[in-house]
């Protein structure tokens, strides 16, 4: 048994820089694009971190939930949709993916919906700066359970000690009256080699847990930095042509980075050839996480 993404979906910063409304895009376009109905889906997780106006509550994902039309009658025996927002900044579409892996071995729902994105708290810009290094953008990955070899292998995570590498935190002594449209980020000057670090041991984990060779694979991958994955591709003898990357125009999408990588590279038919795809997320903590994709037969 494995889980497979049944399909994927994307929204852009074209009309709207609310990451509610480009999740709700993201979602609805997946669905459409498996040709499944709202209510196939038992389960949503949002991973996304820099929302709309600094929201705390309620749960972003309730908010995404109803903008993607999952879920909203209520009358008798109308199938319930549970969602609830998982956030552990890049790395969280990969625990993402554990955790309805789990889901969805217990057979109580078809499908999980994942969606991912973030956006600069203000609504106000969508590209990234210095002080904000994200773009506003959403992706959402459909998973199901299928038989077979196909689909995600184990997820491997790694960590380091120290400091967080980065962060991001309301500066609650500054912010005055504006605080729910600003957002402070701070990275240490080694920021990118520290995280480097925790995801080439996670990276390793994976694929050697697998006994995969390195050299057959596609790498996506987290991009902290443009050349972020071509230097994790190098520290894990991947090929440089076989690294798949997210549209990097606007900046950074952080934790929206995989799965928008993945169908770039399914529009593209960049994936054609190849059995496998090594996702590896990695970010603040340092953290990273890390997992084999068996691609199906019929992408590969």
């Amino acid at each position: 048994m494995g889980v497979r993404i049944r399909s994927t979906g994307t929204a852009g910063a074209a009309d709207t820089t609310s990451i509610v409304e480009l999740s709700g895009q993201a979602a609805r376009d997946s669905l459409r694009q498996a040709g499944i109905r709202p209510d196939q889906v038992g389960v949503l997780i949002n991973t996304g971190i820099f929302r709309d106006s600094n929201t705390v509550e309620p749960a972003v994902s309730a908010l995404i939930q109803k903008a993607a039309g999952i879920g909203l009658d209520y009358t008798r025996g109308d199938r319930r949709t549970f969602s609830f927002d998982l956030m552990n900044g890049a790395v969280g579409v990969l625990n993402a993916v554990q955790v309805a892996g789990s889901i969805l071995a217990t057979g109580s729902t078809e499908h999980v919906l994942i969606v991912a994105g973030d956006t600069h708290p203000s609504l106000a810009r969508s590209t990234a700066d210095a002080e904000f290094p994200y773009a506003t953008a959403g992706a959402a990955l459909l998973l199901e359970q299928v038989d077979g070899p196909e689909g995600f292998g184990p997820v491997r995570t790694a960590r380091s000690g120290g400091s967080p590498a980065e962060q991001a935190y309301v500066d609650i002594a500054t912010m005055g009256t504006v605080g729910r449209s600003l957002m402070t980020v701070d990275r240490d000057p080694d920021f990118e080699d520290r995280i480097l670090a925790v995801a080439t041991d996670a990276g390793r984990n994976a694929l050697a847990e697998a006994g995969i060779d390195p050299a057959g694979i596609a790498l996506i991958a987290s991009t902290p930095a443009p050349q972020f994955p071509k230097r994790l591709a190098d520290a894990l003898g991947i090929d440089q042509d076989a690294v798949l990357l997210p549209d990097l125009t606007d900046g950074d999408p952080h934790t929206a980075a995989l799965p928008l990588a993945f169908h770039r590279a399914l529009a593209a038919g960049t994936l054609a050839g190849r059995t496998h795809v090594l996702f590896v997320a990695a970010g603040a903590g340092p953290s990273a996480a890390a997992a084999l994709y068996h691609l199906p037969e019929t992408i590969a």
